[in-house]
């Protein structure tokens, strides 16, 4: 029987998975985390936490100067969720039913396109690493679309999931999100500041024809392989 991966017989391994909306970030990178004891981090839902804290202090997308005002007063924490890491806000967790409202879902794009709130995010997504490593995890699997780029560019493994545009707005509706699929690409896509775009020397995953359990069975493998030879 294999033993049990535990802090102590491990690495402490970093995987980066990045992608679209859609694209099967979250359900994948999810099970990785359950599969090796790692704390998952979804980047989108702190930028999506960040966006409504935001939006209550008044702040604007096109207005940089109550972006800056908003962000100076905001304390961000963490706290855990399961295996999952939320985003706090002056000690106060954001509600997932708020950070998936419409005005949200056409907020995130832009403000998190401006250089200052990424800058302002980056200490803060790096030090998730040393929330896992506090809570005994093995690892740390974050996602998001500059995981393996900018925030972890030496991430352990670096993995790219993408599929067609089509398919990603059905897997959206089926959840019942409103999210402009293309809209989303163009907008993370094309901004100046850490755009959307498979890093270099990742592992690209199209995810368009194939099922969840096949993605996280390549992934896993490669993980495994390197655990069995550490």
């Amino acid at each position: 029987m294999t033993p049990p991966v535990t802090a102590a017989s491990a690495p402490f391994l970093i995987v980066a998975i990045d992608g679209g909306a859609a694209s099967g970030k979250s359900s994948s990178s999810r099970l990785i985390s359950e599969r090796f004891n790692f704390l998952h981090v979804d980047t989108g839902s702190f930028y999506r936490a960040l966006t409504a804290g935001l939006l209550r202090a008044g702040a604007a997308p096109t207005d940089l100067a109550t972006v800056q005002t908003a962000l100076a007063a905001l304390r961000l924490g963490t706290a855990l969720n399961g295996r999952s890491a939320q985003m706090e806000i002056s000690g106060q967790p954001v509600a997932d039913a708020e950070i998936r409202t419409s005005a949200v879902n056409a907020a995130v794009s832009h403000f998190a396109a401006i250089p200052q709130l990424r800058a302002a995010l980056l200490a803060y997504q790096r030090g998730q690493a040393d929330v896992a490593r506090a809570h005994g995890f093995c690892g740390l699997v974050m996602e998001g679309r500059d995981i393996g780029s900018v925030i972890f560019p030496d991430a352990d493994f670096r993995f790219f999931l993408h599929a067609d545009p089509v398919e990603r707005a059905r897997r959206r509706a089926n959840e019942g999100q409103q999210d402009s699929i293309v809209e989303r690409d163009r907008l993370d896509s094309s901004r100046k500041t850490a755009p959307l775009a498979c890093p270099v020397g990742a592992t690209s995953i199209d995810t368009t024809h194939i099922g969840l359990a096949q993605v996280v069975a390549l992934m896993a493998a490669a993980i495994a392989t390197k655990l069995a030879a550490a």
